[in-house]
């Protein structure tokens, strides 16, 4: 999945909690939520105050989704509340291949 593509999906799923999501996508969706984030705090610190509070459930929903297809639980998540080895955790989480889905 090419950068845009990630973006648009990213956007498009933004209440979307279930389904799966790529590595290529939710990495690249990242990479735009970060560089996002710089820019917006270069500006001025309360646009970048805005840009959290807009992209915080998108962001959230494409966590879950990568979870999901990871093949863990979306419960996992909540891991990244505990200072810095949650997040680790929960970065470690994301970075693992697709697992095939598992018949119904």
């Amino acid at each position: 999945m090419s950068f845009g593509t990630a973006i648009a999906a990213g956007f498009r799923n933004y209440s979307n909690f279930t389904g799966r999501a790529s590595r290529s996508e939710f990495w690249w969706f990242q990479l735009f939520l970060v560089l996002g984030s710089i820019g917006t705090s270069a500006i001025w610190e309360g646009l970048n105050a805005l840009w959290f509070v807009a992209t915080i459930i998108p962001y959230l929903a494409i966590g879950v989704r990568r979870l999901r297809d990871a093949g863990f639980s979306w419960a996992l998540l909540l891991l990244g509340l505990v200072p810095v080895l949650g997040t680790i955790t929960v970065i470690v989480l994301w970075v693992q291949p697709s697992k095939d889905e598992v018949p119904s």
